[in-house]
């Protein structure tokens, strides 16, 4: 028999039995549908995890804080330690494999100001030729810092927006232009007296601006080379009383923190443990996604389970409509034996027809599945908001619940094509097996 009288005999079979076919199709429909929709929501979950952890910073970046907290083996909060942090420390992390960059970090408090406008920023002063290490964004406007001119002050994208008045009763943000308006920099008010804050002062003139991330790690905070920002600080220092003065000056002695830049994500926990062996307790964004991850995936095949335990059923629909069919055909069943057609012809037909059934079902299945998961992201956030509540990690603005990635169509499609054929090869084992003779005696 010939693939296209397969085909044209295939159909009209099905053809013939409409209503019975396809409701057997809604079966399918309906599995191919809960496997597609409840995967889509574990991963469109994991996928949300992922980029507002991301949010906060790089997953391959680890910090080492000054003030560390000390936890338990089940990750809960036991105790705060206070951990030394000099250059010492910087050069033996530095020799960990994997480690693809280390900056120390020193954070101060500081002010620009532009005429009556002012703005309250924090400084993070680090080295400045790892910037790349750890992927700063690009820039809209100047450069890094170089070895050759390591005096430039590196803005978030948000630093200019966000200037007020201190004089009005409301804060409202407002842009001041770079390049015309004369901007003055100064420390913050740790110790400074307030003749202190007129000497102390610094027109901007070298400056850039880096491009909006959604990232605070970038967007709200100027960053400088350590090396330029200890000079200044020390001229800031200079102008203090003898007791502040030796206050500011010992907080350059030590860091608050050192970043490390991981060179792969998969090595992140082997640098942590080498660090945890020095007696240091890092953190790092990835320890808080590996747990959530792992919810996500349980949750996926929980859901993805109860999508399977839908496509059972609709394959004991199909073998149950295989079956009847047998029991309605048995007598055209026997002519074609009579007529001498091959028994792997009458499988492959029975086969062909199961498998056809799966295929409609899949493809229907598929596009039903896109307009849920549109109609999920649409108008499914208050019952989302209900379920995740108390999970502070996960923010529902602009939220897709449901993501399909680009392989889970062509997945489903596949079991629902392979859930046709396993459900038919019974039936089409059993239409082989029927005796030519008896079959040509049955009415019908």
């Amino acid at each position: 028999m010939k693939i296209s009288d397969l085909f044209i005999m295939g159909l009209r079979n099905l053809s013939r039995r409409k209503a019975r076919t396809a409701l057997t199709v809604i079966g399918v429909i309906i599995g191919t549908i809960s496997i597609v929709v409840m995967v889509s929501i574990g991963v469109g979950m994991n996928k949300n995890y992922e980029s507002q952890v991301m949010e906060l910073g790089s997953l391959t970046t680890i910090t080492v804080e000054r003030h560390a907290p000390i936890l338990d083996k089940d990750g809960n909060y036991v105790d705060m330690k206070e951990q030394s942090m000099d250059d010492t420390l910087v050069e033996k992390i530095k020799g960990i494999k994997h480690v693809r960059a280390v900056s120390p970090v020193i954070s101060k408090s500081a002010m620009l100001s532009s005429g009556k406008y002012e703005n309250y920023i924090q400084i993070m002063a680090m080295d400045s030729s790892t910037y790349a290490d750890f992927d700063f964004p690009a820039l809209t406007s100047g450069s890094y810092p170089t070895d050759e001119n390591n005096k430039v002050l590196v803005l978030g994208a948000e630093i200019p927006n966000n200037f007020y008045d201190p004089r009005s009763r409301r804060w409202e943000p407002t842009t001041v232009d770079m390049d015309k308006d004369k901007v003055i920099f100064r420390f913050g008010y740790e110790y400074m007296p307030e003749e202190s804050k007129k000497q102390f002062s610094m027109t901007v003139t070298d400056y850039s601006i880096m491009e909006k991330t959604d990232n605070w790690q970038f967007d709200g905070v100027v960053y400088m080379d350590i090396g330029y920002f200890e000079s200044l600080y020390k001229k800031y220092a200079s102008s203090l009383k003898t007791e502040d003065r030796k206050k500011a000056l010992k907080s350059l002695e030590t860091y608050e923190r050192i970043q490390i830049s991981v060179d792969n994500v998969k090595n992140l926990d082997k640098v942590q443990n080498e660090i945890k062996e020095m007696g240091y307790q890092p953190t790092s964004l990835g320890t808080f996604l590996k747990p959530m991850q792992e919810t996500s995936k349980m949750l996926q095949m929980v859901l993805g389970g109860i999508g399977a335990i839908s496509m059972l059923v609709s394959a004991i629909n199909i073998a149950n409509t295989m079956v009847m069919s047998i029991y309605e055909r048995t007598k055209e069943i026997g002519i074609m034996k009579v007529l001498g057609c091959f028994i792997k012809d009458i499988k492959k037909l029975f086969l062909f027809e199961a498998g056809i059934i799966g295929l409609m079902g899949g493809i229907i299945g598929i596009i039903l599945s896109y307009i849920t998961s549109w109609g999920i992201n649409k108008f499914g956030q208050p019952l989302f908001k209900s379920l995740f509540s108390g999970n502070y990690m996960y923010n529902m603005d602009n939220t897709k619940f449901s993501v399909i990635p680009l392989w889970l169509p062509f997945v489903a499609a596949g079991i629902a094509i392979v859930i046709g054929l396993v459900s038919g090869y019974y039936p089409a084992r059993r239409a082989t097996k029927i005796s030519a003779i008896e079959a040509m005696k049955t009415d019908g």
